[in-house]
């Protein structure tokens, strides 16, 4: 019972946390978009660099504060569960700022896309945490907090939040783009809007397919059966990280919409993050194959199966040996 009202509490409190937390940015944003008429130095600069402000608030309130909350609690959790809500915040930040110009439909269809985007991400965050707030950190900087021990307290800025605000300003770059352009929608956005679509699609079903397998490998484990050691079946059958591939749709399709503006500079917030994420599929394999019970099986899937874009199997079986 204590451990139950225990759990309890750290949970309210991490949300608790958690929804007040970017308060900072959507105050100074509110009042700036308030007060943005009288002339001052610092609203002059407000609105004429949207996107170096958009960079500053993210300095201070994620890196600088997300930091510190994450030093005091010895857990750096809030950066996951923000990943899937920066967007929708940026999106919004770039549509209402002052010196925004655009189109109005493709405004509402990307604004919409990233909302389906948000829900689908956040639900399968929490879905995956078993619906509480700030239990762990990420596998990898838990990882990471092993290996640099005490330097870590000071490293995480860098390799946490400093990282984050490449990765997360650059996807958002085409929000910025699409806010900057009045342009007729025409074929170009229709595509965009297919290509992220079908990402938003296949990230999903991967991962509930996903989620249901380690769901029924936890029964097994906890009933004293042998666990399955590889999901082969549905969208992993034709690709080691559909997930992941889904994710890289949603992205380039949201680029997509900038390189029809002619903000084509915009890929390189898309190319960073598939970098990235060719890194952790790196990352995730090495430990899949870690794992005794299902290192053989994954190998195995590694020569068969393609990585990222989904595709036929291929056998990589040696013929039997006709004199023997």
């Amino acid at each position: 019972m204590a451990a139950a009202a225990e759990s309890r509490h750290r949970n309210f409190k991490n949300a608790a946390i958690a929804l007040l937390v970017p308060l900072p940015s959507i105050l100074f944003y509110i009042s700036f978009l308030t007060h943005y008429h009288n002339p001052s130095p610092l609203s002059d600069w407000c609105l004429h660099h949207p996107l170096l402000l958009a960079n500053a608030l993210f300095f201070l309130n994620v890196n600088c504060l997300f930091w510190v909350i994450g030093i005091l609690q010895s857990n750096h959790w809030m950066i996951d569960p923000y990943w899937t809500v920066i967007p929708v915040m940026l999106c919004h930040f770039f549509a209402n700022h002052p010196s925004a110009t655009y189109n109005w439909w493709r405004s509402w269809i990307v604004t919409l896309l990233t909302w389906v985007w948000s829900f689908r991400l956040t639900h399968n965050y929490f879905r995956r945490e078993k619906w509480q707030w700030g239990v762990r950190e990420d596998w990898r900087f838990a990882d990471m907090r092993l290996q640099y021990a005490q330097n870590w307290w000071w490293i995480s800025f860098f390799a946490i939040y400093l990282s984050q605000q490449i990765f997360l300003i650059g996807v958002c770059l085409p929000m910025y783009a699409i806010h900057s352009v009045d342009k007729t929608f025409n074929f170009w956005d229709i595509l965009a809007l297919a290509i992220c679509l079908t990402g938003v699609l296949v990230a999903h079903f991967a991962d509930t397919q996903l989620h249901e397998f380690v769901t029924r490998n936890n029964m097994l484990k906890q009933l004293g059966e042998p666990m399955v050691p590889n999901l082969d079946k549905g969208l992993w059958r034709y690709s080691r990280h559909p997930n992941y591939f889904g994710e890289q749709l949603w992205w380039w399709g949201l680029f997509l919409f900038a390189w029809n503006l002619g903000y084509g500079w915009t890929f390189v917030g898309a190319l960073l993050n598939s970098l990235c994420l060719g890194y952790v599929t790196i990352l995730v394999e090495d430990r899949m194959v870690k794992q005794e019970y299902r290192a053989e099986a994954y190998r195995l899937y590694q020569k068969t199966t393609s990585v990222w874009i989904p595709w036929f199997k291929s056998s990589t079986l040696e013929p039997k040996d006709k004199s023997s």
